[in-house]
């Protein structure tokens, strides 16, 4: 029986033990990828870093469903480096040493105001990435719906997971229950483990797997559309609890999709992120 202690993570020893807050939607046997890639995140910005290092991409593989069962991690530099450098991160379960999911995350070095290097460089938020206006910030969103109704899988025996009690979201565009585009504000509800306060990858990687969900193009219910993968790239680190995912599916080959989300915190825009799905009819 998962723990219910306000974290999405217990740490028992060498082990990530999931709670109630971190199971995903489609089983309450298996956990929400946001959760997955905020762990892969947290196990690769633990290596050492020379100096001060931006995390810039985190790429996800999620190899098969990552059970509600303890977890290991190890991460190891693979790619030393002063200006780059990569960190990769394997998830096993601890009962059986079965991989579960990878993580690759790409650090570079991050410039001080007062560093010789950073001279004509033009500070954050001076150069906009984007065209698209601000979204209004997440106190002008509506809350999702509750668990079970219009649009959603209905859980079994109402058990809680990740989009409905391990973060909260707010809509401003779209909704859960519609289809099609949407956009939405993200904040986690409790941490990614007791008595830490998450990154900014952690919260921008938590968030950034809710984007097929909530820009779904075929209906719950009749479909499965779940992502092997999530690649998210920051150009700066999220500020605050809130992300923001302006987010859109586009289906390709049958049984092909991908939902891509422009990033924002209530700065501007602070990157993408991008999943590859597998769409199936539900017998």
């Amino acid at each position: 029986m998962p723990s219910v202690a306000e974290a999405l993570f217990d740490v028992d020893g060498d082990q990530l033990v999931p709670t109630e807050f971190a199971r995903g939607p489609w089983s309450p046997d298996a956990l929400h990828g946001g959760p997955v890639a905020a762990l892969l995140a947290r196990a690769a910005e633990s290596c050492a870093a020379p100096g001060s290092m931006h995390s810039a991409r985190l790429s996800v593989e999620l190899l098969r469903p990552v059970p509600v069962a303890p977890l290991r991690l190890s991460a190891s530099v693979s790619r030393p480096g002063r200006k780059v450098q990569l960190v990769d991160v394997r998830m096993t379960t601890a009962h059986d040493g079965q991989e579960v999911a990878w993580g690759r995350l790409l650090r570079i070095r991050a410039l001080g105001e007062d560093d010789p290097e950073a001279e004509g460089v033009p500070p954050a938020l001076t150069v906009r990435s984007t065209d698209e206006a601000q979204p209004p910030g997440p106190g002008a969103g509506r809350p999702m719906v509750s668990p079970g109704q219009v649009g959603e899988a209905p859980p079994p025996d109402g058990y809680r997971a990740f989009h409905s009690a391990g973060a909260e979201l707010r809509f401003v565009r779209g909704a859960f229950e519609r289809l099609g585009p949407s956009t939405v504000w993200v904040r986690l509800a409790v941490p990614v483990v007791p008595g830490e306060a998450p990154s900014p990858m952690q919260r921008a990687a938590a968030a950034s797997d809710f984007g097929n969900g909530v820009s779904a193009e075929v209906a719950f219910g009749q479909f499965l559309f779940i992502n092997p993968d999530l690649t998210v790239t920051l150009e700066r680190p999220p500020v605050g609890e809130w992300v923001c995912l302006d987010a859109r599916t586009a289906l390709g080959n049958p049984g092909v999709g991908v939902a891509q989300s422009a990033l924002w915190d209530e700065l501007g825009p602070v990157g993408r992120a991008v999943q590859t799905l597998v769409v199936e009819r539900l017998a």
